[in-house]
């Protein structure tokens, strides 16, 4: 016999497979708040369809973003204005990032496909002195506080897909097209090796099944 709590789990999938939302959107906020008002020069690492990097852009003198997915790179370029000062390339997100340093890095639902201490260390080394980190991540639930989190954001998530909504089913947000992999690495695992490359980075569990890293390089 089917359980209860299994019968809930299932309606709610249901509900928010006809009520998407775009779950990093929802922080792109949050994002902006952690940087400068002004500043010359940024990098999006994972930019997707380019939504963060033209809002970036908002701010900043320049805005490069780089994605592995073809695809979606070119389709970020036709959906940004020529006069915005946005560039894309279709590049691996470690070794395809252009020999500069930035005064902003960001970094959204990406790093979980990367090697996680390298990907720190190259975002270490491609920001300028006085620049801001700030990812965006995705971790594997182990700790009671993960799976909290996770029966919190369930029904926040649903609420959250029909007032955005209104109501109607809404069409997904862009996605990759290239091969991705699922989140492995659990939060005190991140916490630790985040530490350990990045001193004084400030990590936080989110809801909608998200965590957030901010550092500033001294």
């Amino acid at each position: 016999m089917t359980t209860l709590p299994y019968r809930l789990l299932r309606a709610l999938d249901r509900f928010n497979a006809v009520h998407p939302w775009d779950h990093n959107a929802h922080y792109h906020p949050w994002i902006l708040r952690q940087l400068p008002r002004r500043f010359d020069r940024a990098l999006d690492v994972g930019s997707g369809s380019g939504d963060l990097a033209r809002l970036l852009a908002t701010r900043a003198g320049t805005v490069h973003g780089v994605d592995s997915d073809p695809e979606i790179t070119a389709r970020a370029q036709e959906l940004t204005p020529p006069e915005t000062p946005v560039t894309f390339t279709a590049a691996d997100a470690l070794t395809g990032i252009p020999t500069d340093s930035y005064d902003v890095i960001t970094c959204v639902a990406t790093i979980h496909h990367l090697p996680f201490t390298q990907a720190l260390t190259v975002f270490r080394r491609h920001l300028a002195p006085g620049g801001t980190l700030v990812i965006l991540g995705l971790s594997h639930p182990t700790t009671p506080g993960d799976h909290l989190l996770a029966a919190a954001a369930a029904p926040l998530n649903a609420a959250t897909g029909w007032l955005k909504n209104k109501g109607r089913t809404a069409p997904r947000p862009l996605s990759m097209t290239a091969v991705t992999r699922p989140a492995d690495m659990p939060f005190p695992d991140i916490l630790r090796e985040a530490h350990a490359v990045l001193p004084g980075a400030q990590l936080r569990r989110r809801l909608f099944w998200r965590y957030t890293l901010v550092w500033h390089h001294r």
